[in-house]
């Protein structure tokens, strides 16, 4: 796996050798993962803080709910919920803030209090996204996405799902270089979950190292997703284990082949048993 250095205005991180983990708080009341619990600030922080103990290098933090079928929030509404929780962890993790947003104006008011990167799903959607993050030279992660959260999952269809992603981030990347976002400051992600079949969201685990010929470092969040949770839990009347249990270790495998197959950053709910899992196929990748 090709290294890299991700330099943000607080930090200064080594991409290849370690997966780097990117540890999720969902501050939304309808998280298909979590449920909301994270919503209550005090619950946040807390867990910001817990993740950062269970050995995650960067706090994800997002106040707008992007599962399937989710309605989009407004502007306000989604400052309110994610601007005093980065605040308030800005000044107790020694680890980097990511924010997950596609609006402009939540990246910046972010930014402004605390946050180093910005996780943009809509790929620069919002026209004025490209400027905050030249601007401010931020970090940004290119999300693909067939669609949006509501619509994404309705009939997801691709002439050739490997090269036309690929041919998505030749342009988003040229268009953000042009606007004045250094290349250097890009990560890449192919959006598991976001617009993709159930075979999809597989194929790309498998292919992953497809993306590499773009030389830029790779996320890949498979998290809890519905692609695990159906395979894991079909015709499992019997099991011995709870779905919880089961859709975590599904978790697990696909976490696993990914930081085999080149995911410099792997975005994650459970922090310490991904933790465990990256080191002994770092272990293996580097021996």
């Amino acid at each position: 796996m090709k290294p890299y250095t991700l330099i943000t205005n607080t930090h200064q991180m080594a991409l290849g050798k370690k997966t780097l983990i990117m540890g999720i708080l969902n501050v939304t009341p309808d998280s298909f993962s979590d449920g909301g619990h994270f919503f209550q600030f005090n619950h946040a922080i807390e867990h910001a803080l817990q993740m950062e103990k269970q050995g995650a290098d960067i706090i994800d933090i997002g106040g707008e709910s992007t599962r399937p079928f989710a309605k989009s929030v407004s502007v306000e509404e989604e400052i309110q919920r994610v601007i005093p929780v980065i605040q308030n962890l800005s000044n107790k993790l020694s680890i980097p803030i990511s924010i997950d947003t596609q609006k402009a104006e939540v990246a910046k008011q972010a930014i402004q209090s605390g946050a180093s990167i910005v996780n943009d799903i809509s790929a620069l959607r919002d026209p004025d996204m490209v400027n905050v993050v030249a601007e401010y030279q931020t970090p940004l992660i290119i999300m693909h996405m067939q669609g949006t959260p509501e619509t994404m999952q309705l009939k997801p269809e691709y002439t050739h799902l490997l090269s036309d992603i690929h041919q998505f981030f030749e342009k988003t990347i040229a268009y953000a270089e042009k606007n004045g976002v250094n290349s250097s400051k890009i990560i890449i992600d192919p959006g598991i979950g976001f617009g993709k079949s159930l075979t999809d969201n597989y194929q790309l685990i498998k292919y992953l190292h497809y993306f590499s010929q773009l030389d830029l470092p790779l996320l890949i969040g498979p998290s809890r997703k519905s692609f695990i949770r159906k395979i894991v839990l079909e015709n499992q009347q019997d099991r011995m284990i709870d779905d919880k249990q089961a859709i975590e270790i599904g978790t697990q495998a696909a976490i696993a082949v990914c930081a085999l197959h080149g995911a410099h950053i792997v975005r994650v709910h459970d922090v310490a048993q991904s933790q465990i899992t990256l080191k002994i196929i770092d272990m293996i990748r580097n021996v």
